[in-house]
């Protein structure tokens, strides 16, 4: 790799996506349907709340000559000290490892750093490969992504149509097209 090329990857755009709708579709209809005294509590809450979503959605992997380094941009560091950084030279072999969902995460067997979680759901996963590949030797080929996207183009619909449906029933409720008899247990 160049000397001078550093590259950048994110958590995939539909993983984060994905996410981010499923948190709205949770926690959107709680001021609404929360007792009066209660709605401003959870009006404020539920903006922080996406906020902390964002923060931890916002993780990221630079690599370049001398090595890795996974961790948070600057205006969440301070919240999310998780992270880590490992030189190439350390890198000696990849370990796959079963998990219970039947999918197979990788750690990165280091020199002197224990183990280290290959990070899986990138933008951009091949390139981040191929980059890891060139700087170790070690053979990537057999290395996927730990979910196949159609699982999180799923969730995305089902919360995306969720959502949908929640602001109809909001709308409905508010413009009185929608009356909940008195005596309704909630």
């Amino acid at each position: 790799m160049n000397e001078s090329v550093r590259e950048r990857f994110q958590l995939s755009p539909l993983i984060r996506g994905t996410l981010v709708c499923v948190y709205l579709a949770l926690v959107f209809p709680l001021p609404l349907m929360a007792p009066e005294d209660l709605q401003p509590l959870l009006w404020i809450a539920a903006p922080v709340g996406l906020a902390l979503v964002l923060a931890m959605l916002s993780e990221q992997v630079s690599v370049d000559q001398s090595g890795i380094q996974v961790g948070h941009p600057d205006w969440c560091r301070w919240l999310l000290r998780r992270g880590w950084s490992l030189p190439w030279k350390d890198v000696k072999r990849l370990v796959p490892v079963g998990t219970s969902q039947g999918g197979t995460v990788y750690y990165i067997k280091t020199v002197g750093h224990g183990h280290r979680l290959l990070p899986q759901r990138l933008e951009r996963f091949d390139r981040f490969l191929s980059i890891v590949q060139l700087q170790t030797g070690l053979d990537t080929a057999s290395i996927g992504r730990l979910t196949p996207p159609w699982t999180y183009q799923l969730l995305f619909s089902l919360s995306l149509a969720m959502f949908v449906i929640e602001v109809a029933v909001a709308i409905a409720l508010q413009q009185r097209w929608l009356v909940i008899p008195m005596g309704v247990p909630g």
